[in-house]
């Protein structure tokens, strides 16, 4: 097995969008790339930890490659926007991928570039693409936020749009 660790906002979104993936286990919800050691989610909202809502989790190769999630990660947000996700807006919303060796951080600076040289997006890509850092775990509440709030307002009108999308889009990844 090996890791992958995405930010695309909120990680309510990106966790769920990648619970449907086939090859993907042990997804946590967290915190990187801030200088506060165990923040909680309190002063990661505040944007002043530097953490970004992040997801690390497994996947096996044999199954889905890395460039296959990296696809998935960028056709289910707007990574053209900085540090920010639709109405969420700071740094801890941005748009990133830590990677954890040197073959993911490789993949995933040449896919941005490819992305932008195709202006797929018809602007910029700003992903942040930077290497892992520490994790810390989100609080037990956001570990499998959607599947356990469907009804909440947030997981209807933001997160299931993108849900919907994976299932449309990549129907033949999917569990």
């Amino acid at each position: 097995m090996n890791k992958a660790i995405f930010g695309a906002g909120c990680f309510w979104c990106i966790e769920a969008v990648f619970q449907q993936i086939k090859g993907v286990s042990n997804i946590e919800s967290g915190y990187m790339g801030g200088k506060v050691k165990n923040p909680t989610y309190r002063e990661v909202c505040s944007g002043l930890t530097g953490h970004a809502e992040i997801i690390q989790f497994d996947f096996d190769p044999t199954v889905i490659s890395y460039k296959e999630l990296l696809e998935i990660f960028w056709k289910t947000h707007d990574p053209t926007t900085l540090n920010r996700q639709g109405a969420d807006v700071g740094t801890q919303y941005r748009s990133v991928v830590f990677y954890v060796n040197e073959e993911q951080k490789e993949l995933a600076l040449a896919y941005k570039q490819k992305l932008n040289e195709a202006n797929v997006f018809g602007n910029p890509v700003v992903t942040e693409i930077s290497v892992a850092k520490e994790f810390y775990t989100a609080e037990e509440y956001h570990q499998n936020y959607y599947n356990d709030n469907k009804n909440q307002p947030y997981c209807t009108f933001v997160v299931k749009p993108k849900v919907d999308k994976v299932k449309s889009v990549f129907a033949e990844k999917l569990k």
